[in-house]
């Protein structure tokens, strides 16, 4: 609600879609470097993208594009898809960047440095740190006593360190990470229903293929059973005429007998 009170209904759109697009290239900065950090801004995250596109477009070769791409797929941050040229006979591959998987893996790295500023709070608040004024050098306990607690470059003695603004800093920057991780939640929430409703309205499709399917069989059925019932409709019509013509057949035969009777008892 404060953001939304903060920035505005109309620029919360932007706002989230910047915010995740800068997560991403942080993603990407961690697993490939810095210099690859722009091919975010060309992997729709609805559509694959042809890789020779993409080497266009960042104006590097073919093969250090694809360097980059296989480097992310190592890690499960990007996914392809090949066509075939129909004139040329060979494969050519299709990238699209897997955004939940990305807010995932750049969320487990922050836990990790929010793991790692905790040890070093835990550390500072428990140990005494000493310090060469001089040349800026911090030595832990254990360190100072094995130097005499004497600085070797310019024999100054150690001085005890105050541990506050360290602490005051490392508090800061977990603060921020908490946050940046909290927001994280929010772009893997709002993914994770995007992705339910794509899941969703494909079901829909295939059902929808499916009860067609069956619809159609069902009609094919039908015609089929149809046209069977009329051929064996017209097979007992048959029948029943050949039934019908014997019966009178056999009754004019009958009358034939009965006049040839009554002829022959006449000329008796």
């Amino acid at each position: 609600m404060y953001i939304i009170k903060t920035i505005g209904l109309k620029n919360l759109f932007f706002f989230y879609n910047q915010m995740q697009k800068n997560f991403l290239k942080e993603v990407v900065g961690i697993v490939v470097g810095k210099q690859a950090e722009d091919i975010v801004e060309l992997l729709d995250s609805k559509k694959y993208v042809n890789e020779f596109i993409l080497a266009k477009k960042l104006d590097i070769t073919i093969n250090q594009t694809r360097n980059i791409l296989y480097k992310l797929s190592d890690s499960g941050l990007v996914s392809s898809m090949r066509k075939k040229d129909k004139k040329k006979g060979w494969y050519t591959y299709f990238w699209k960047i897997e955004v939940l998987k990305s807010l995932e893996f750049l969320k487990d790295i922050l836990k990790k440095r929010i793991a790692q500023i905790d040890n070093q709070i835990k550390s500072r608040e428990t140990k005494q740190f000493y310090v060469c004024e001089k040349c800026n050098i911090e030595f832990n306990e254990e360190n100072a006593l094995l130097h005499n607690f004497t600085c070797s470059e310019c024999g100054k003695i150690f001085t005890l360190k105050d541990n506050t603004k360290v602490l005051k800093e490392f508090k800061r920057n977990k603060e921020k990470l908490e946050k940046e991780i909290e927001f994280i939640n929010e772009l893997i929430k709002k993914e994770k229903e995007k992705l339910e409703k794509v899941r969703v309205k494909a079901v829909k499709k295939e059902k929808k293929i499916k009860d067609a399917e069956r619809k159609a069989k069902r009609k094919l059925l039908k015609k089929k059973k149809e046209k069977e019932s009329k051929k064996t409709a017209v097979k007992k019509k048959k029948v029943a005429i050949k039934k019908s013509k014997k019966k009178t057949k056999k009754k004019k035969e009958k009358k034939i007998s009965k006049k040839i009777k009554k002829t022959k008892k006449k000329k008796r």
